[in-house]
């Protein structure tokens, strides 16, 4: 079975988008170090991914536990490869490395490498429309908006003006594909609410 770790998000599914075929996308739900925007957005998360045709499981893990609790949950989905979207940091591929190894199973990691600034761009020319859910404060203004061709590289540029990675594979901020190539329809959504956690804006959509 290919499993990807997958969370909505722009670099998880643009790794799905290169590999072509995965069996079941695992998206995995963390509270810690605060709420993710996936999970606070979960209902629009899973929609946007069914809208790729991508089954999804949804599994919550704990704090201090994450690593054991998704090592079983992958042995339980018997996966035998396992799909990632890291891109340049490298304890998230160490991490992952680790856990592919104790499943039993081969890590992909078609992004793996990959110049950040490059690889925006690269998703947005190849067809992914991404609403930015979450951001620091320092990009805060972005937050709603739909990242496409005309804007990335006025986003691109306040990324750098405030020493923020263009790729926020740090969590500086996150995304939601709406729409892609693999969409069978986009994603619709209704902005409700944005909320802040310490210094961390997320917005809240239906």
């Amino acid at each position: 079975m290919r499993i990807a770790m997958i969370s909505g998000g722009k670099d998880s599914f643009y790794a799905v988008m290169r590999v072509g075929h995965i069996d079941i996308g695992l998206m995995l739900l963390y509270e810690f170090p605060r709420p993710s925007p996936h999970l606070i957005n979960i209902g629009k998360s899973i929609e946007s991914l069914l809208n790729a045709n991508i089954p999804i499981v949804v599994k919550s893990v704990g704090k201090g536990v994450e690593k054991i609790e998704t090592i079983d949950m992958l042995r339980k989905l018997n996966a035998t490869e396992i799909v990632a979207g890291d891109v340049y940091i490298d304890d998230h591929l160490k991490y992952m490395e680790d856990i592919a190894r104790e499943v039993g199973a081969t890590l992909i990691e078609p992004l793996w490498g990959e110049d950040p600034e490059d690889l925006i761009y690269k998703e947005i020319e190849d067809g992914i429309e991404l609403l930015l859910i979450g951001a620091s404060n320092s990009i805060s203004n972005w937050i709603g908006v739909e990242l496409n061709i005309d804007n990335i590289n006025s986003f691109i540029d306040q990324c750098k003006e405030n020493g923020i990675d263009p790729l926020g594979e740090k969590g500086e901020y996150h995304t939601l594909v709406v729409n892609s190539p693999i969409h069978i329809k986009k994603t619709r959504y209704r902005k409700i609410d944005i909320v802040e956690y310490d210094n961390y804006r997320i917005l809240i959509v239906v």
